[in-house]
Order: C-alpha cells, then sequence, then structure tokens
C-alpha cells in the first residue's frame, strides 16, 4: 500500500507522462483533486514558455489553482467538443471502468469527460483495483430529493451516508449536496450506474464505466500507460 506521502511523487509522474500528450492549439479539460493538481502545476511553467492552449476547469478550486499557473480558461458551457481531458480517480479497474468524486465535483468532470475526445486518468498505483467496490460511489443530489434518493439506493442494496464538512452537508460548486452509498458487491456496475441515473433528483454519480480512454499509473517501477481494450 502507497502512503498518502509517498503517493504524490508518483502522482506528480503520472500527470507528468500523461501532459506528454497536450499540444499546441488544444482545449484542455483539468480535473479536480490532489492527482490532478498536478497536471495544472506541470502546465504552468510551459504555458509560460509559450504552450498555447486553453483549459477548462471542472470546479472552481481548479479554476483558482489555473489561474494562479497562467492558463487561459473557458467556461465548459460554451464547448460543445474538448480535444483532451485528464484527472485523477479514486479507484480503476483493468477495464479502465472507476470510480470518481472523491473531491466532490464529479458531475462537472463527467460532463468534461464526455464532452472530450479522449479522457486520460492519472493515477498511483494504489489506485488500481480487480474489482470495483471498495470505496462508497458519489451520489450528487438536488438537497429536497434525499429522502427519495436514499429510498432508492437502499432498494438497491446499497448504505448512502449523506457527506458532511464541519459537521453540516458538504456543498458543491453547483449547491447540491452528495450521498456516499457503499454497496455489498459491484457485480455489475453497468447495471447500478443506469439504476442510479435513473433516480429523480440524482443528478450525477461517480461511477466512470466508459469515459476514461487511457491510464497513466505511476509505482515503483515506473510510469505505464493503459489504452481502453478494443472491444469496449
Amino acid at each position: 500500500m502507497v502512503s498518502p506521502v509517498d503517493a504524490e511523487p508518483l502522482k506528480r509522474a503520472a500527470a507528468a507522462a500523461a501532459v506528454e500528450e497536450v499540444q499546441a492549439g488544444m482545449v484542455v479539460g483539468l480535473g479536480t483533486g490532489s492527482t490532478a493538481a498536478h497536471v495544472v502545476q506541470i502546465l504552468g511553467p510551459r504555458v509560460a514558455a509559450g504552450l498555447d492552449i486553453v483549459a477548462v476547469a471542472t470546479s472552481r478550486a481548479t479554476e483558482v489553482a489555473a489561474r494562479a499557473a497562467g492558463l487561459r480558461l473557458l467556461p465548459p458551457d460554451e464547448r460543445t467538443a474538448i480535444d483532451l481531458c485528464i484527472d485523477g480517480v479514486d479507484e480503476i479497474d483493468p477495464g479502465l471502468r472507476a470510480i470518481k468524486g472523491g473531491g466532490g465535483a464529479m458531475l462537472l468532470e463527467k460532463i468534461v469527460a464526455t464532452l472530450a475526445r479522449r479522457n486520460i486518468a492519472i493515477a498511483d498505483a494504489s489506485k488500481q483495483v480487480e474489482r470495483l467496490g471498495a470505496r462508497a460511489v458519489p451520489i450528487e443530489i438536488l438537497p429536497a430529493a434525499r429522502g427519495l434518493v436514499c429510498r432508492e439506493i437502499m432498494r438497491l442494496g446499497g448504505a448512502p451516508a449523506l457527506r458532511l464538512r464541519d459537521g453540516a452537508p458538504w456543498v458543491t460548486d453547483a449547491g447540491h449536496h452528495i450521498l456516499d452509498a457503499r454497496f455489498p458487491t459491484l457485480a455489475d456496475p453497468t447495471a447500478l450506474a443506469a439504476a442510479l441515473s435513473a433516480i429523480p433528483g440524482a443528478l450525477g454519480h461517480g461511477l466512470f464505466l466508459t469515459e476514461i480512454d487511457a491510464l497513466y499509473v505511476a509505482g515503483s517501477d515506473g510510469v505505464t500507460r493503459q489504452e481502453r481494450p478494443i472491444d469496449e
């Protein structure tokens, strides 16, 4: 198991490898969280040295960091496509299916990932799992729908918990709340994703099953790249 302190150089190494795919003229989606933050830090000096790109941020925190690094930003609502998105994951399996949302931005992350012609996940080796499910599945909800969404999650066999910050409900950038739902098994993530998406008041969930095209993962033996299997 990689400790949080030991993981930071690995996160940066994975980010640096992924950033090599960024080319002049691109519109680049920037993820949210500690791993994605390295992408912003690496891109800043390259932009200062003349790399001509524009970025789309997936959270206010990423937007602040990107502006501080000197990156030009576009709002996502003006885009119908972007060239490349780079973001971290909380868990990822051999089929490049992932759980995301630990940073509370999975709804906009999924929007930007879906806009992207190529979507890259970056991670340290501790995020790789044989089977999804050790982490809870985050679900962004309308606050007024909490009771309904909790009921439906329990009907699906899950155990929902309202995410808190300083004793109060976590509020997303869009003003929503988050339920973290644990399931005893994620044997069929596709069916679960469809069921969660069908719940009124559930605005988005952290199951990223088809969005990720490639994974850069850093471990003790260096950085490796995996492309999505052709039959996916």
